[in-house]
Order: C-alpha cells, then sequence, then structure tokens
C-alpha cells in the first residue's frame, strides 16, 4: 500500500547525523561504458554521503569505466568493482543491478543510473524516507525533458500497459513502476529474488517492475520522491529493440 504521507509508518528513529544516516546504505551503481561521469557520481557521493558503500556492477565496459572505479576503489575502502564480466556472470542491467544488491552488506540498497540522469542530490530524501520505515522508495519522474513527442507516447503506452498488468494481477504499484532509481530494504529484495528469481528478465532493464510483479497488493510500504529526468549529457543510450522485447516478456513473466 502506498503511504506517501505517513512519516514514520514503523516508529523508526532516524539520527541527523549525515554520516551515521548513511553508513547501512550501499549504492548500486550498474554501469556499460560510463567513463564520462562515473568519477563525478563516485566524487559526489563520497563527499555528500561518506558513510554510504557504493558497488559498481560492471557488465564488461571497454571505455576506461573499469580502471577509473579500481583506482577510486584503492583508495575508498568503501567503493566496491563488481567485475561481471570476469565472473562470467550473465549479462543485462537488471542481472547487474540484482548482482549488485546481492552482494550488498547493508540494510538498504539504492539503484541508480551512473550516467548523471539520476540526480544524486535526490539520496538524501530516498534515505530518509526508508530510515522512516518504508520498504520501496521509488523517484519518480514528475517531468520528462528534452524527449520527442513520439518517445513520449510510446513510453506512455507502455506504462500503461504495465499498469494494468499489475492491477489485474493484484501485484503492487507505485508512482512510477519503470523507474531505475529507488531504494528498498535490501534483505526484503534479496528474499523476492530467492523465492521469485525466475521473474526477473536478467536481459532487460526494468528490475523495479519485476519486482512489484512479485509483490502482492498491500504487502509493502511504498513512499514516491518525485524528480526531473534531464536527458543524458554523456555517452549513449543502450535501450533499443533488445530491450523492447525484454519488457514484454516482463510483461508475460
Amino acid at each position: 500500500m502506498k503511504e506517501t504521507n505517513l512519516r514514520n509508518p514503523k516508529g523508526i528513529s532516524c539520527h541527523l547525523d549525515r554520516r551515521g544516516c548513511q553508513s547501512n546504505l550501499t549504492v548500486i551503481l550498474p554501469t556499460f561504458n560510463e567513463a564520462g561521469t562515473i568519477r563525478k557520481l563516485l566524487d559526489y557521493i563520497a563527499m555528500h554521503y561518506k558513510g554510504a558503500s557504493v558497488i559498481v556492477a560492471d557488465d564488461g565496459s571497454s571505455d576506461g569505466t573499469k580502471e577509473i572505479v579500481k583506482r577510486k576503489a584503492s583508495s575508498c575502502r568503501k567503493i566496491r568493482f563488481l567485475d561481471r564480466k570476469a565472473m562470467h556472470l550473465r549479462r543485462g542491467l537488471t542481472a547487474s543491478i540484482v548482482s549488485g544488491i546481492l552482494a550488498s552488506r547493508t540494510k538498504f540498497a539504492l539503484v541508480m543510473d551512473a550516467d548523471m540522469q539520476h540526480p544524486p542530490e535526490k539520496i538524501i530524501e530516498i534515505k530518509k524516507e526508508l530510515d522512516a520505515g518504508y520498504d520501496l522508495v521509488v523517484a519518480t519522474r514528475s517531468d520528462v525533458t528534452e524527449w520527442a513527442l513520439y518517445r513520449k507516447i510510446i513510453s506512455k503506452v507502455l506504462i500503461e500497459t504495465g499498469y494494468l498488468i499489475l492491477y489485474a494481477s493484484r501485484k503492487e504499484t507505485c508512482d512510477d513502476i519503470f523507474s531505475g532509481y529507488f531504494g528498498v530494504d535490501a534483505g526484503l529484495f534479496k528474499k523476492v529474488v530467492s523465492h521469485n528469481g525466475e521473474r526477473f528478465v536478467m536481459d532487460g532493464y526494468k528490475v523495479l517492475f519485476d519486482f512489484l510483479k512479485c509483490m502482492r497488493k498491500d504487502s509493502v510500504r511504498i513512499a514516491n520522491v518525485p524528480y526531473v529526468f534531464h536527458s543524458r549529457k554523456f555517452g549513449s543510450s543502450k535501450a533499443g529493440m533488445r530491450q523492447g522485447l525484454a519488457l514484454f516478456r516482463s510483461f508475460f513473466s
């Protein structure tokens, strides 16, 4: 059940000390050729969320992303590089995110893109809601700038289809079921993957939708944090026909 107005549904105390508040959080960054932004994002997290851990789950980058992260990790024990290619793990954005969360050791995990389209200043808002007792906190796109009309129409159709599927099967929903920016109780996520791993389309890119379709209605407390989604300034989008087909498989798995 979505509880966006209750501030502390489980009566959990949230300490105001920034370092202490972030020590139970791991930021999961799935990467594939993000050399243009990964250093900047890691620096931002290190400066503003000093207690947080970071796992960079890399899917075989060849542009220097690996080298940048490993240099950062050598001087900061809070940063871990998960070389999924070297581990011979199945490729895919969802697979990378699942690998990252499963490797986390903190109470909460926060998933975001490494291309700076997800504003890192929203991490603190997401974390506050997790500390307040929510199981899932979704950064919801209140506006999408610079998208062509056809892309907005396609996105709208796919989103409405996703909602219909979730409603029809009495599953959980949130304000943005396809968001790639969210915080979650890591133990809950690991439990869901353990019991429903076959329903996650690992080569897909909508892991939040895969998670929601495994949750019965009113089974988790969900909060929403709005943000403006901007077009990427570095690199190129990985979305394409293959990812579109993976989404349809997500609808019916």
